[in-house]
């Protein structure tokens, strides 16, 4: 027993210079990146998992989640869709070094862009910034997922936004630096953090979080024609707060550009009482990002285990 405890003390010795290394390396890389054009990174780096990917074990989780949400694809067709994952993947890698910097479209500072959207788009989230009412917003691993953010910072957008910090201390600073200032209050998961978000909106906030990964703890949905587990935290602070809640999702274009979209507001299902239900409403917010998902599917992150 004595033992155990010796080895212990001297793992958690040792872990804390081995993450400070790892950390501080993170942010060498960070800054490395940022000296080199962000296309001509992306392009590159897209190129390099294309190459790297299919030999990473989750090559094969993403080859099964796709063969079985599209059983009618052809074996040549999965594997299309896998090689898009990847280049997806490298290119949301090397633009993470860039975020601050990725332009939306502003016809008050005219320039070059890397952001557009349609004109029923701005009308939306011009609604919902200037209408003095709380607001949930859901997004996915689509594109590069970072971005909304940054285009409801860009626009004034008063906005906590849900994220996972990473486990790395140095690395965790280095992202919070990076994203502070474009990308809206960042709030990490914790405990705490439903309480925290249902005050952000009874003061009138919005809120936003990604809602598309497998949740041990969920609610049982239908994805792709499959039971899988979603988070109901979006739902359940509808049924607390009673505010709309609203889909934004980024679209990778061929030329380096992004586009922009942002849904009408989702209605919620409502049990008989005439509260938010919360499976209902995850199904339906879980319909509409299926929907993301079937237009695009080489931009989404199938190498996560969705269903289990």
């Amino acid at each position: 027993m004595a033992l155990q405890c010796s080895r212990r003390r001297l793992a958690a010795r040792l872990a804390r210079p081995a993450n400070a290394v790892a950390g501080f390396t993170a942010v060498g890389i960070l800054k490395t990146l940022r000296l080199i054009n962000r296309k001509a990174m992306a392009g590159f780096a897209g190129a390099l998992m294309r190459t790297l990917g299919p030999w990473l074990p989750e090559q094969r989780v993403g080859r099964a989640n796709l063969k079985a949400a599209f059983p009618e694809k052809s074996v040549a067709e999965i594997e299309a869709i896998l090689r898009g994952v990847w280049d997806n993947l490298g290119r949301v890698a090397a633009e993470f070094a860039h975020i601050d910097r990725i332009k939306t479209y502003d016809e008050a500072k005219p320039g070059p862009v890397d952001i557009v959207y349609e004109q029923v788009v701005f009308d939306r989230f011009h609604q919902l910034r200037l209408d003095g009412k709380p607001a949930l917003i859901f997004t996915a691993h689509l594109a590069n997922w970072e971005l909304p953010a940054q285009v409801a910072a860009t626009y004034g957008l008063d906005m906590v936004v849900l994220y996972r910090r990473p486990n790395l201390g140095a690395a965790a600073d280095a992202v919070v630096n990076l994203r502070a200032g474009s990308m809206g209050t960042l709030m990490p998961t914790g405990l705490d953090a439903p309480v925290k978000l249902a005050d952000a909106l009874l003061a009138g906030r919005h809120v936003a979080m990604l809602i598309d990964q497998y949740y041990v703890r969920g609610v049982d949905v239908n994805f792709f024609g499959r039971t899988t587990k979603a988070n109901p935290l979006i739902a359940r602070l509808a049924r607390q707060v009673e505010c709309p809640i609203h889909g934004a999702r980024m679209i990778r274009l061929p030329n380096g550009q992004f586009r922009i979209d942002v849904t009408e507001a989702i209605e919620p299902v409502r049990d008989p009482d005439g509260r938010v239900d919360i499976q209902g409403t995850m199904q339906a917010i879980t319909s509409v990002i299926e929907g993301w998902v079937r237009e695009h599917p080489e931009q989404w992150l199938w190498l996560h285990r969705r269903w289990r």
